[in-house]
Parts: C-alpha cells; structure tokens; sequence
C-alpha cells in the first residue's frame, strides 16, 4: 500500500491518500480524543504524541498537529498507523454516530435547496481537495450558517475562503444571501 501525503493550506494539518476509499458518504470530524471514540483508526491517530484533530473525508484522511511538533517526526508514525489499520481490513466505525451530514431542516424551501446544491456541486469539492470539508449548518434571514471541518477548521484563511470565496459565489448566484458565517 502506498499513502501519498498533500500539504494543505492549513500548515499544521497534513492530507494523508491511501489510494482507496475511506468513507462511502458523508464524513467524520474527530476535534478531540473524545469524540474518536467511535473509530478505531481515529483512536490510533490520537495516540501519537502531538496529533491534535482527525477528519476523514471520501478519499482522504487529514491530521492536525500542535504547534510544538513538527511534521518530519509525526509524518512516519502516523503513515504507519494509517498503513496498519487499511492492510489489516479494520473497520473505521465501531459506530456511525460520528459521520457528519448537511443539517435537514426536513422540506428545505427554494433559497436553501439552492444554497445546498450550489455547495455540493461547487464548494464543497474545492474545500476536499485542501482537506477539508464545509457543511451547511442553517439559512436566516439572509445569512448562510456553515461548519468547516477537516484542514479547514483553524486554518489561517478559512475567513477569507468564507468571506471572498464562498460568500461571493453564494450571493452571485442568490441576491437572497447577504452573509456567509462560520458556525
């Protein structure tokens, strides 16, 4: 098995690609050792000295280290976990509570299958391929609330992919939206 790694905006989280799927639908967002519970690979990743947050994506697997690590000497151990956990058939999930999906607000009106759609087909693609991930939260009046995940939580631009990225092409498309902000 051969994992390649991508930096990503976000200089203290790395991509990790092992060439196969990791999650089928939705993600996972693991920002403390506690919430890795229900995922053993998440566990694993969490019990290297420095790694701070774990996200799985469709493809990819991003981690998050503390400011006081360096990448040359974390990249190996978790390389090696994530190669462990893929080779030996492990499941990711003792359970599914921890895969994100879009907030259902059960029958969305025209604005919101809108916001949704335009987010799906046109964002939330661009954000996976820094390592991330951005999921619709809430519309009102005006404003779209949005959870970043992955890479993109604490990045250093996430403001500016969330003011000048997201919300200018949100409010190109739908006057209705004046604001786009992070929940």
């Amino acid at each position: 098995m051969f994992i390649q790694t991508e930096a990503t905006p976000n200089p203290a989280t790395l991509k990790f690609l092992p060439g196969e799927s990791v999650m089928e639908s939705g993600t996972a967002n693991f920002a403390t050792r506690d919430d890795a519970a229900s995922s053993p690979l998440a566990m694993r990743l969490y019990e290297i000295e420095g790694v701070t947050g774990v996200f799985f994506g469709g493809d990819f697997i991003t981690v998050t280290k503390s400011d006081d690590q360096d990448w040359s000497f974390l990249k190996s151990p978790i390389l090696g976990a994530i190669m462990e956990h893929f080779t030996a058939g492990a499941p990711l999930f003792t359970d599914d509570s921890a895969i994100s999906v879009h907030a259902d607000s059960g029958e969305d009106d025209e604005l919101v299958t809108k916001i949704k759609e335009l987010l799906e087909t046109r964002i939330r693609p661009a954000v996976a391929q820094d390592g991330g991930d951005i999921l619709f939260h809430g519309f009102q009046r005006g404003v779209v609330y949005l959870r970043m995940q992955g890479s993109c939580s604490g990045c250093p631009s996430s403001t500016a992919t969330l003011k000048v990225g997201i919300e200018n092409l949100l409010r190109h498309h739908i006057p209705e939206v004046i604001e786009v902000r992070a929940v």
